[in-house]
């Protein structure tokens, strides 16, 4: 079964733009002469800070971006597929996309894709985040043909939202990717049992690069970049929160062995929704 080889980018990405891009292009380096043809770094690869004031200040628009031109360059310098996980750009209106972008191995732009689903919460200890209060959702999720595999991508908070990924893969979508700056807390308690779950019940390879350790902001991400195959094992992971780089050599022939054991894709159904309550007779049918 022919493979290729692809790689998660784990960071630690800080407030200094500059230093992020520095951080992000020898992890790529490193990926790229271990032999990846595919490199997938974290959400907010760029930039990683709470302030809304110091955010806008230090972040530019696509074409000016320092993370999105180095990423074209090294792109096609490497020869490789080139995918930013994701960094916040400025948006009319006073509001950011929370965007990805997908480089080719001639430099070329194949692909954005802009956070559809808002990562609005409360927690215990206190934690709490309103991403909607800064950044503006995506309305259209995205799949992208490369020569070895079709692409689903989102990002973060996405992986909660099984529907985004059934679409993608009834789009055709063989490896699924996840670029996350998961808590600590959630990251603990629901990143391995989410990442493989959307793995399992759509059999397709996913990715998923992570952020992980105490930022310069003062939030703790939980690392733990993933690659899970189809069956939902995990073949790749840094198993802790430091910067690092995985490695796996995926089959995405191995993606329809995965459907016709399991053909749930084909075997959905529509279906309604009822209603019942104690104390009521409900009428036979």
């Amino acid at each position: 079964m022919n493979t290729v080889r692809v790689a998660a980018l784990q960071m630690r990405s800080g407030m200094e733009v500059e230093g992020n891009v520095a951080a992000f292009e020898a992890l790529v380096r490193e990926a790229a002469g271990k032999g990846a043809v595919y490199v997938q770094s974290p959400e907010m690869t760029g930039i990683l800070v709470r302030d809304r004031q110091t955010l806008f200040e230090r972040i530019r628009p696509a074409e000016e971006n320092p993370l999105v031109r180095r990423a074209r360059a090294l792109a096609r310098e490497l020869s490789l597929f080139l995918h930013v996980g994701s960094t916040a750009i400025p948006l009319d209106g006073g509001k950011v996309a929370n965007r990805a972008f997908l480089f080719g191995p001639d430099g070329a732009l194949i692909a954005t894709y802009d956070k559809i689903h808002m990562f609005d919460v409360d927690l215990d200890k206190g934690e709490s985040w309103r991403e909607s209060a800064t950044y503006a959702p995506g309305g259209e999720t995205m799949v992208a043909a490369l020569p070895f595999a079709r692409l689903g991508l989102s990002v973060c908070y996405d992986l909660r939202f099984p529907q985004l990924f059934r679409a993608q893969a009834l789009a055709g979508a063989e490896v699924l990717t996840v670029p996350a700056a998961f808590t600590r807390q959630t990251g603990e308690a629901h990143w391995h049992v989410l990442t493989r779950a959307r793995a399992i019940e759509n059999g397709a390879w996913l990715i998923a690069a992570a952020q992980g350790g105490r930022h310069e902001d003062g939030r703790e991400t939980y690392g733990h970049s993933l690659i899970v195959d189809p069956w939902g094992r995990v073949v790749a992971e840094a198993g802790h929160d430091e910067p690092a780089v995985i490695i796996a050599d995926i089959a995405p022939g191995a993606v329809a062995e995965a459907r016709a054991k399991i053909p749930n894709l084909k075997n959905a159904r529509d279906f309604a929704v009822s209603e019942a309550a104690y104390g009521q007779e409900r009428a036979a049918s």
